[in-house]
């Protein structure tokens, strides 16, 4: 069985993972306010460069969330 709990808190929980966190929030955000996205639109908030602390208009892009979260998948 996973242990959320213990994952949180060895992981989440972290200062520098929060700040990270934050980082990925405030692009959504920009982006929603712009128009390129909305709530429960199933779409997610893309960085080009994968460094989330790059929040550049141009580094954002929107893609769709299967696509963002299985890049790493057919990488072998």
């Amino acid at each position: 069985m996973r242990n959320y709990r213990h994952e949180y808190d060895t992981y989440h929980a972290k200062p520098k993972q929060k700040k990270r966190r934050a980082e990925r929030n405030s692009s959504r955000r920009k982006m929603e306010k712009v128009g390129r996205v909305k709530k429960g639109d199933g779409k997610d908030v893309d960085h080009r460069d994968r460094n989330t602390a790059n929040k550049s208009r141009s580094n954002l892009r929107v893609t769709s969330q299967k696509q963002n979260r299985g890049w790493r998948k057919d990488k072998s």
